[in-house]
């Protein structure tokens, strides 16, 4: 049987209509599910897909792309792909997109704002079906809706609400989970705890802390001021994990009355304990730690961190999720409204707090 090559030497569709014996129509319905493909017959369907098994053919999906004006790719930006907060969330992702024959466009824009604005240029350059943002409170500082309303490009931001209608959010309920944080140090007997926040731009750091304060109002339990400590803002060249132990060491060398410390995420908790570590001071007999986020870390060190769970996998697949139910809408045309979806947390109990056994460090 003679074969037409394309210009990389792959089998066409027309070797695989003239295989089945049927028009190139015909096995383009078949192969795309098109509507008009319930009227051919399920003998003429079992003889194109033996052909596409045989031929070994592999759809054009450039050529796919022309003619459907749909390029099965999405965006996927996040701030940082080494922080370990992508990570579940990117595998949510994946394992949503993989299911719908979608591929990933990845951008990792190292929290820069020029680097952020050029991928965004590039992704909508390479018209991606819809946008998925991790965000960070870098995103804050930048006018995204413009060109995603002018392209009408569907986008989910995961780990920030936008204020706006037009776009879809998946956040963690950041007030409850400060809330239950500091539940559970009192319900052990702390009363005598530090406290690092997260940095002052970032929109989860005010939510975390309302909770705190929510907890602390409801039980009169005073936040001694001097035991309150920020991390700086992320455009300052230092991690979260140095952040935390440089913070906690000048705590530690002005106040070491605390018997517990609250962290703003499970990187800066981590921090944290290797400043307590380094003052000889025991986690969790002399000081109790407790995170935020449960990245993979928190299971893993000695001893293990107490933490309130973010869902960041279960974040992901509802984000993509999402997303490919508004590029859906987008294609019948019908019309779709943008949601905003907050999961609950959970308190991961761990090995880094116990019951207060003693008044002072």
């Amino acid at each position: 049987m003679r074969r037409s090559i394309d210009l990389q030497g792959r089998t066409t569709i027309r070797d695989v209509a003239r295989a089945s014996g049927v028009s190139l129509t015909t096995v383009s319905f078949v192969l795309n599910d098109a509507p008009l493909a319930k009227y051919i017959p399920d003998d003429t369907k079992s003889r194109i897909h033996k052909a596409v098994k045989t031929l070994d053919y592999r759809p054009n999906v450039f050529a796919r792309f022309l003619h459907t004006n749909r390029s099965q790719t999405v965006g996927l930006m996040m701030f940082d792909m080494t922080d370990p907060y992508c990570t579940p969330i990117t595998r949510g992702i994946q394992s949503v997109l993989y299911q719908a024959s979608y591929l990933p466009l990845v951008a990792d824009v190292q929290n820069k704002r020029a680097r952020f604005e050029r991928s965004l240029e590039m992704l909508l350059g390479r018209r991606v079906d819809g946008l998925l943002v991790i965000a960070n409170w870098l995103f804050m500082k930048v006018n995204l809706l413009a060109d995603l309303e002018k392209n009408s490009t569907p986008i989910v931001m995961i780990g920030r609400e936008l204020g706006t209608s037009s776009v879809s959010s998946v956040i963690v309920d950041n007030e409850a989970g400060g809330f239950a944080a500091l539940e559970y140090l009192y319900s052990l007997g702390h009363r005598k705890i530090a406290f690092v926040r997260g940095p002052k731009a970032l929109a989860d750091t005010s939510a975390r802390w309302r909770g705190i304060q929510n907890f602390a109002r409801s039980r009169a339990l005073e936040i001694k001021t001097s035991l309150v400590i920020d991390l700086p803002e992320r455009n300052v060249s230092l991690s979260a994990f140095d952040g935390g132990l440089k913070l906690v060491r000048e705590l530690l060398g002005r106040d070491r009355t605390f018997t517990a410390v609250v962290a703003f995420d499970d990187v800066s908790a981590l921090g944290a304990m290797r400043a307590l570590a380094e003052a000889n001071i025991r986690v969790p007999h002399e000081c109790s730690v407790i995170g935020f986020d449960d990245i993979n870390l928190a299971a893993f060190c000695t001893p293990g961190l107490t933490t309130i769970r973010q869902p960041l996998e279960m974040m992901g697949t509802i984000a993509a999720t999402v997303l490919l139910e508004a590029v859906g809408a987008l294609r019948e045309p019908v019309d779709f409204t943008p949601v905003s979806r907050k999961v609950a947390p959970e308190l991961i109990v761990r090995g880094s707090t116990a019951v207060q056994r003693i008044t002072k460090l």
